[in-house]
């Protein structure tokens, strides 16, 4: 093996680390491994002085590539709306979908309810649980981006008896091939600590509808673990079961290597606590129709954190963004495959819920997608929880590495526009 030491002053440095994993479109990995050349150049953007004493720190630094992602680096800021967006004490609007433009005009779906949330365990059945029970999906469109206007219910909650029959909500939207497809969570009444969700889908061949419910969900929690005993207590388990043993939440349906990506998050039963704070992953099923059937990853999980889903093309792959939750939170992260995604970038600030605007998802730049898009905010009354709290929609705004400040500080001054 070449001695780095004395070979400093006319060689590059090369070490032999173990090499970055490929990914096949089978998602399956590539266990072979291959030396990695690091320059001095490499070297001194980090600021190494000698590579024969590295801190774990500095091989890290190395291995997961800190000084070649700046492009991936940015800042949100966020904007205020008019129209329908604007607050309405009262009202909840929040999860808003992916906005698509379509003849001339935006358009974003959304969850939409009145009144505050009172928690589990109030002993009336009626009473809304959180500020998304009891909600529709509804759907607003925009001439610039910045004024909305609501439109009306695009998808309703179900029939008594039926598995949708409580709330409808956090809708996401694929539109593919002339026809549009909404998935999003559902609930079945009573809601209980101990509720299953799962995902709905309704087709439309206009983004005005009419929508044609499934009668069925298209993809739903394992059918693993057990509880313990039979108090509504979702933390009494005999076992846990598979990752997603309890929820599915936040569908995002994205047609990707001539198929069908549902990207999900899951939850399971007795959650517990990781390094970063609640045990929440993302899984993917894959389909061959964008009604089904979907059949879970065996790669699952294929995250170790993030709330809601934001998840976007770039350069043949999937890039997607992690909020809340979890040792990998607030990162932007990439995957040739759409399954075995790096870490490719630290964010602060992420705003709640983002909803990407499709059309400017482009190779430019691996954050184009994120230029601006909406998300929601929390009104909470003094002394009060975030359950009994309001939502609006708003808009945000990201500030990449190579955008100026100048040009910021000139959007922000007029009035949010």
């Amino acid at each position: 093996m070449l001695n780095i030491h004395k070979q400093w002053y006319k060689y590059s440095l090369v070490l032999l680390l173990v090499a970055c994993q490929s990914s096949k479109d089978t998602a399956s990995l590539n266990d072979q491994t291959a030396p990695i050349t690091y320059s001095q150049a490499d070297l001194d953007y980090l600021g190494i002085k000698d590579p024969n004493y590295m801190s774990a720190a500095s091989k890290r630094a190395l291995e997961r590539n800190y000084h070649k992602n700046a492009d991936w680096f940015g800042v949100f800021y966020k904007r205020p709306l008019t129209g329908d967006f604007a607050y309405e004490p009262g009202v909840i609007r929040r999860d808003a979908s992916k906005v698509l433009s379509i003849n001339g005009l935006y358009y974003t779906w959304y969850t939409k309810t009145i009144g505050p949330g009172h928690g589990f365990g109030t002993g009336d059945p009626e009473l809304k649980v959180f500020p998304w029970d009891k909600s529709e999906i509804w759907y607003a469109t925009s001439k610039d981006g910045w004024h909305w206007d609501e439109q009306g219910i695009a998808v309703g909650r179900g029939e008594k008896g039926t598995y949708d029959d409580r709330s409808v909500f956090t809708p996401e939207i694929l539109q593919h091939q002339g026809k549009y497809y909404l998935v999003y969570q559902t609930i079945k009444a009573p809601y209980l600590n101990r509720s299953y969700n799962h995902v709905g889908m309704a087709i439309a061949d206009s983004p005005n509808g009419p929508w044609r419910k499934l009668d069925k969900p298209i993809l739903s929690p394992s059918d693993t673990g057990e509880w313990l005993g039979d108090e509504d207590n979702r933390f009494l388990i005999k076992s846990q079961g598979e990752w997603d043993s309890h929820k599915v939440h936040d569908p995002t349906l994205m047609y990707f290597n001539n198929k069908f990506y549902l990207y999900y998050k899951g939850e399971r039963k007795g959650e517990k606590t990781t390094m970063g704070g609640r045990e929440i992953r993302w899984g993917v099923a894959i389909a061959d129709k964008p009604e089904g059937p979907y059949v879970k990853s065996p790669y699952n999980p294929i995250t170790h954190s993030g709330h809601e889903l934001a998840v976007w093309h770039y350069n043949g792959g999937i890039a997607m963004i992690s909020c809340k939750d979890g040792p990998e939170k607030e990162t932007i992260q990439y995957a040739k495959d759409g399954i075995n995604f790096e870490i490719m970038a630290v964010i602060d600030a992420v705003p709640d819920a983002l909803g990407l605007v499709e059309e400017l998802a482009d190779d430019s730049s691996p954050t184009s997608a994120l230029s601006w898009g909406l998300y929601h905010e929390y009104v909470i009354p003094p002394g009060k929880s975030w359950l009994q709290g309001d939502n609006y929609i708003a808009r945000f705004g990201f500030r990449g590495k190579n955008d100026s400040a100048e040009f910021v500080k000139k959007k922000s001054n007029q009035s949010g526009k």
